[in-house]
């Protein structure tokens, strides 16, 4: 009895994780290429000229983060206020 138990059980876990892997990979196919929720947020895609080589809108798009990591280290750390 304790085994049929344990077999069920094993059983009922594996539909729902099989349920909640389905619905993961069902969402990641729905996603439109510009997520309103990303651009809320403040992400936004490095901008590259359409008719330039993959090389260098590769360069473009490096030469970008550089500059937003830059300006982001720039900015002062918040300092916790002593009590």
């Amino acid at each position: 009895m304790r085994a049929i138990f344990g077999v069920l059980g094993l059983l009922i876990v594996l539909v729902v994780v099989g349920v909640l892997a389905k619905k993961q990979l069902g969402a990641l196919s729905l996603v439109p290429p510009q997520n309103p929720a990303a651009a809320n947020a403040g992400v936004t895609l490095p901008a590259t000229s359409p008719g330039a080589t993959p090389q260098a809108q590769s360069q473009q798009i490096q030469q970008q983060i550089k500059q937003s990591v830059e300006a982001a280290m720039q900015q002062p750390r918040p300092m916790p206020e002593e009590q």
